[in-house]
């Protein structure tokens, strides 16, 4: 089946005809008329922008292979999406998640948000349910020797080291060493991870963390002490990791003070590779950096998806929109390949896939190690430029040329 070859005519498959016998999937064999997946995202609360654009980057990729016939090894069982609202809380994503276990789905994507989706996935395990991980970074979720949990992105110690090697490439390559960082970042799991595995492999590299300043990502409406704490160091770099929100607020802050830094770096920054960051953060957010996975700008399936998805929804695809969309992808082609909506022949399926044409810059088919993470995930680094997210390092992704150092110092 070519799901690549899908016309704008064909996509234009009613769900409610979906949704009305939703409740026919048997979730036990090959005789399945729909097969249920469960949707956990926050879709209430202060990310239900984000949660929002990620379930219906879900829902996209159920009528998309819906209409290329469904599920063939199934004859043509229909995908049925069944939504759940995290809230942005890790107990209530728990319980969303067995709400939509309870209720038949077969399998689960999600969340977000680590500390949602590390309840998620244990729900996951005792159920015996497939859960593919769209967006959540922190390393322990799948240190648990879970076997039903699998992640497509890079995990938070690649994310945080291949940043780090990045800044030192990045620099040699420019004639511009980097020797000092200071680096704030959001509490927590997220947060705290990410800042770990960087600060440690910045070592290895001959880069000095100066400061690490961190911030409580509730009621945070003012980036300008954690800010100035940093620049106090004289830093090369500015690294952030964090949401949009709040990341938008560091951009802010670092553009309204004198400094010399080199760049300000984003590393697992949900705001500064937003397609909407640069018109929000104006002049502050020009020729930001930012180290994270992304939708491959050089790719004529994603950008298809892209453009079908802004129609259909008024609104840009983001990375994390697009993760759901494979998240869904991975599920199906395990369908297929098991020929089952029996769970646990589904778990089996997906931990054995090769999914060649990833819709994000990685470096070979999305394939799962032992562990459930995605061996070839790929940290790739963007920058503002121009009023735009473009793709500037290294060379085989780039969309742009590389400007550093940046003029964030003024």
């Amino acid at each position: 089946m070519n799901r690549k070859t899908l016309s704008a005519a064909v996509l234009a498959v009613s769900l409610v005809g979906l949704a009305a016998c939703s409740s026919e999937s048997s979730g036990s064999g090959d005789s399945a008329e729909t097969v249920v997946i469960g949707s956990v995202h926050p879709l209430s609360g202060s990310l239900a922008g984000v949660g929002g654009l990620m379930n219906d980057g879900a829902k996209l990729a159920v009528e998309d292979i819906n209409a290329a016939g469904g599920i063939e090894s199934l004859d043509g069982a229909e995908l049925v999406l069944s939504d759940g609202d995290s809230q942005g809380e890790a107990q209530v994503g728990q319980s969303e998640a067995q709400r939509l276990i309870s209720e038949g789905a077969v399998a689960l994507v999600g969340t977000y948000q680590s500390d949602v989706t590390q309840n998620v996935a244990s729900v996951a395990e005792r159920s015996k349910v497939p859960f593919v991980i769209d967006v959540a970074v922190d390393d322990k979720i799948l240190e648990q020797g879970y076997e039903n949990t699998f992640r497509i992105q890079p995990d938070a110690s690649s994310m945080g080291q291949a940043g780090a090697q990045a800044l030192a490439a990045m620099g040699e390559q420019t004639g511009e060493p980097i020797d000092s960082v200071a680096y704030i970042h959001i509490e927590g799991a997220f947060g705290d991870s990410v800042f770990d595995a960087f600060q440690e492999e910045a070592e290895k590299q001959g880069i000095t963390v100066t400061k690490e300043v961190t911030y409580a990502g509730s009621n945070f409406s003012d980036a300008t002490t954690q800010v100035s704490e940093a620049l106090a160091t004289n830093p090369d770099i500015i690294a952030v990791t964090g949401y949009y929100p709040d990341n938008l607020l560091v951009a802010k802050a670092v553009g309204s003070m004198a400094n010399e830094t080199k760049a300000v770096f984003g590393i697992a920054s949900g705001a500064f590779d937003d397609t909407s960051f640069p018109a929000a953060a104006g002049e502050a957010g020009s020729e930001i950096l930012s180290a994270n996975y992304h939708y491959s700008a050089t790719s004529d399936r994603a950008a298809d998806i892209r453009e079908r998805f802004q129609a259909k929804y008024g609104k840009p695809m983001e990375t994390a929109s697009m993760l759901s969309y494979q998240a869904v992808e991975v599920i199906a082609e395990g369908l297929e390949a098991s020929g089952s909506d029996d769970p646990e022949a589904l778990r089996e399926a997906i931990s054995g896939l090769s999914l060649d044409d990833p819709l994000l810059a990685f470096d070979g088919p999305i394939e799962f190690n032992e562990n459930g993470q995605n061996k070839n995930a790929t940290v790739i680094v963007m920058q503002v430029l121009g009023g735009a997210v473009e793709q500037v390092f290294p060379q085989e992704f780039a969309t742009a040329e590389l400007v550093f150092p940046t003029g964030s110092g003024n």
